[in-house]
């Protein structure tokens, strides 16, 4: 099937490494922009976005994550929030998270750029949100570390179809 979105799902690889070239901020917006085209519950669009390159900030965040090294390597971040005072529902405003930050990992792969979903920095989300001067009302769901990857070579398997169809009636 000859799909340029089918293309870049099956193509998408989570990238934790990059050469350490900036990203520009036109490319990072555009990522952002995918991502609010998801679907929400009531076209709500609870989502909000904030954009992190500076070094020093970036370290700061690094002593949040056992994952620091990747965020130290990312030349960008982009924190994604739900906006609880947005919300109507809580499972339904998770799952439109869920969809935005699949699109802006689809847009990054349709960008020639690399990203990887670190979820385990929520553990330390209200001194993530400290650290970037957020009020209350805002639930960290993901930081995606964005950068030009160093290699493109990474490989991932899946079992196959019939593993996960639980019935066809």
């Amino acid at each position: 099937m000859d799909s340029p979105i089918l293309a870049a799902i099956y193509q998408r690889r989570s990238i934790r490494t990059f050469t350490g070239d900036p990203v520009g901020r036109d490319l990072l917006h555009e990522i952002i922009k995918a991502g609010i085209w998801a679907p929400s519950g009531l076209n709500n669009q609870p989502w909000r976005f904030v954009i992190v390159t500076d070094r020093g900030l970036r370290a700061a965040l690094a002593g949040e994550t056992k994952y620091g090294h990747i965020v130290l390597a990312a030349p960008a971040l982009i924190a994604v929030y739900l906006d609880r005072d947005s919300m109507y529902d809580e499972v339904k405003d998770h799952q439109a998270a869920g969809a935005c930050i699949e699109n802006m990992l689809l847009a990054a792969e349709a960008l020639d750029l690399g990203a990887v979903w670190l979820g385990q920095i929520r553990n330390n989300k209200e001194n993530v949100r400290r650290l970037l001067g957020l009020p209350d009302g805002l639930d960290l769901m993901a930081v995606i570390a964005i950068g030009h990857p160093d290699r493109r070579d990474q490989q991932s398997h899946r079992e196959p179809l019939d593993h996960f169809i639980l019935k066809e009636l």
